[in-house]
């Protein structure tokens, strides 16, 4: 079960159901690949729409392995998943909301 406290999703890749996390060690590797220089720059960068399949398959990816997965991007974007491209811009979506958007807290 994932834990949205934690910024965890789960989605169905390559026919299994995997969670996924963008970690600070996840992050600081999107940061390293998009050449972002803060985590502001790399919201901004994921919030123009303007991802490429690598884009998706590398955000895809880190979350997979912030949750312990050892896939690599070239493996992600071998993989299907149901929906086909908009599948894994669903994905990363929910992934990217997961991390930049805080859950509601009942008070």
């Amino acid at each position: 079960m994932p834990n949205p406290y934690r910024g965890e999703i789960e989605a169905e890749i390559g026919g299994a159901r995997r969670t996924l996390v963008l970690t600070l060690g996840a992050l600081a590797e999107l940061e390293a690949a998009f050449g972002a220089d803060d985590l502001m720059a790399l919201a901004g960068r994921f919030g123009s729409g303007r991802l490429s399949a690598r884009d998706l398959a590398r955000i895809i990816g880190a979350g997979l392995r912030g949750a312990g997965n050892n896939i690599s991007d070239d493996e992600v974007m071998a993989m299907k998943v149901e929906g086909g491209a908009s599948g894994y811009v669903r994905i990363a979506a929910d992934l990217i909301a997961a991390t930049f958007d805080a859950p509601e807290v009942a008070r």
